[in-house]
């Protein structure tokens, strides 16, 4: 389901009971629309998350670690200015509505209690998270500025009055009178989800269907489906992820219409396993547009190196046709006349017979000549060099293709280390930053195998050495997909079963440039027969004895693989 209003209400709850009368201690604006404030309730602190992304806009508290900008935004400074130390004295949903008021109090520069409002406004493209003066109704900030000529209805800037959104007419069904409710139900010559969307407020497309789907199902006893459906989203929650026409979908019961459900233990466990990945790819992919577009360039570069460096060893082969030709000329100048084009000479190293020489004739017989023989030294000098600079580009542009893998299976957290890679490699300018802060290392993925193995997977190039040369056992088994770029996996026993070897594999085509091809080949084989070339770069390993498997990685694997070893 979408969040909607239903389950908004639900969520509003959840926070409720473990955030109020909590105090700020951390305020941090990972993301261009995402807000994490730290909060210290129940003992313990808490990271609840305020998004205003376009896609995933969400109110919920999360395990999900975030990197911060070095450089903090604007509206991050604003927050910590007005909010930090601040308590969290309610959270209040408007209406059924996805609007969440977020109230806080805190004591001023003089000492008086001001009590400072978070809006959070959960509408799509539309979203936007608000810092408001209670008293004034003044806008203090916005995560998203909106003026006038973007939005006739109410402006969203620093000093604005606040105007609510649009409310809606329909009936907030929390606290619908129940005449008017059955009159509602009894009357519909349709009811399906559409008809309770245009009479009851909050209700998005799933949450509509799915209550249709239980009222229809016992006609006779609308009103106690109705009053039943309710009290359980107020008081007894199942939150749960389910499957339906195999698409996964989030709700805060078990829906009947769900083909298949994993319950969670709380609402915000079940957000975090539903966007989880969803969000990352979104974040990496802001995170790493930059280095994506720099190590495009840096391959179109290197590809068009090799271009240059192969014709010329295709002209290499012709090395010893300028030589004769030079010679021909210095031997027969005579008959050579000035200013042609071309000449008809004698091959006295082909029995004699007739050859065309093409001539430059802006210069003389004997420049003629001499510029043939300078052309047959540039080739001779350059087929020296030209096998070690076409390895070189070829390593090159293999090394920065799985550069682009990595980012595409990357996590906002391994985009940092990818960046350090590139900059240590000279493709990217060390940025000097106000702070050192220093960067906690990456670690390899973890997964375990149905039989209970350990399999570790490398995220990064620096990762993949780390595991590969450092961490894995000489006798621990090494896989990766074969001749592209992709992962290196460890699988940590060395005599695993087929059943571990195969999801190893799985495992090393996924995480490759072929993740969404079939019969995938994987090599495997003892870390003892890995070696690092000197001089390699990141990465970069040769191997030996090797076996071979195909594969066909399926998400669904993956998912599992990765649930059991987060379990």
């Amino acid at each position: 389901m979408s969040f909607d209003g239903v389950f908004t209400h639900a969520m509003v709850q959840e926070l409720h009971s473990q955030l109020v009368t909590g105090r700020i201690a951390k305020i941090h604006q990972p993301y261009e629309n995402e807000i994490v404030l730290v909060i210290r309730a129940k003992g313990k602190n808490q990271r609840l998350l305020l998004s205003a992304h376009p896609s995933y806009a969400r109110i919920q508290l999360t395990e999900i670690a975030y990197t911060n900008p070095d450089n903090p935004p604007n509206f991050v400074m604003m927050l910590r200015k007005h909010l930090d130390g601040a308590i969290l004295e309610d959270i209040q949903q408007i209406e059924n509505d996805r609007v969440v008021h977020f109230t806080f109090s805190k004591r001023d520069e003089l000492g008086d209690l001001q009590n400072i409002v978070l809006i959070v406004e959960l509408m799509g493209r539309h979203s936007t998270i608000v810092l408001l003066n209670k008293q004034t109704g003044k806008i203090l900030d916005a995560i998203k500025h909106i003026g006038h000529s973007q939005n006739t209805y109410r402006s969203i800037l620093p000093g604005s009055q606040y105007i609510e959104p649009p409310k809606q007419a329909q009936l907030n069904p929390f606290h619908a009178e129940k005449e008017y409710v059955f009159k509602i139900l009894s009357t519909a010559e349709t009811l399906d989800g559409k008809y309770l969307q245009q009479h009851f407020q909050g209700l998005g497309r799933d949450t509509a269907a799915e209550l249709a789907f239980r009222l229809l199902e016992s006609p006779n006893e609308k009103m106690t489906v109705w009053t039943n459906f309710w009290q359980d989203i107020q008081k007894n929650l199942t939150p749960t992820l389910g499957l339906k026409n195999k698409k996964e979908f989030f709700a805060p019961l078990i829906f009947k219409t769900f083909e298949q459900s994993t319950a969670y233990p709380n609402l915000s466990a079940l957000l975090d396993a539903f966007y989880g990945e969803k969000a990352e790819k979104d974040r990496v992919k802001q995170l790493g547009n930059d280095l994506i577009r720099k190590v495009d360039n840096e391959i179109k570069r290197n590809q068009t190196k090799l271009e240059k460096r192969e014709k010329t060893l295709r002209d290499s082969e012709n090395a010893e046709e300028f030589r004769r030709d030079g010679e021909l000329l210095t031997t027969f100048m005579a008959q050579v006349p000035r200013g042609a084009k071309t000449v008809e000479l004698q091959n006295y190293y082909e029995d004699n017979a007739p050859i065309t020489i093409k001539l430059n004739p802006a210069l003389t017989p004997n420049q003629n000549a001499q510029k043939y023989f300078q052309k047959y030294q540039k080739l001779k000098n350059a087929v020296k060099l030209i096998y070690d600079q076409i390895a070189e580009a070829k390593d090159e542009i293999a090394y920065l293709e799985s550069i682009l893998a990595q980012l595409e299976i990357a996590g906002p957290m391994d985009i940092e280390v990818i960046k350090e890679e590139l900059v240590a490699s000279g493709y990217l300018k060390q940025k000097r930053s106000k702070k050192n802060r220093r960067q906690a290392a990456s670690k390899p993925e973890h997964f375990i195998a149905s039989d209970g193995t350990e399999i570790l997977v490398g995220k990064n190039n620096l990762q993949n050495d780390q595991l590969t040369l450092k961490q894995a056992r000489k006798t621990d088994i090494w896989l990766h997909a074969k001749n592209i770029p992709g992962s290196h996996v460890i699988i940590k026993n060395d005599q695993p079963s087929e059943e571990t070897l195969t999801e190893a594999a799985e495992l090393a085509a996924y995480f490759s440039k072929f993740r969404q091809s079939a019969q995938v080949p994987v090599d495997y084989v003892a870390v003892k027969h890995v070696h690092k070339p000197n001089g390699a770069k990141p990465g970069f390993v040769i191997y030996e004895n090797q076996k071979t498997l195909f594969v066909t990685p399926e998400e669904e694997s993956i998912e599992r693989l990765r649930k059991n070893g987060t379990a």
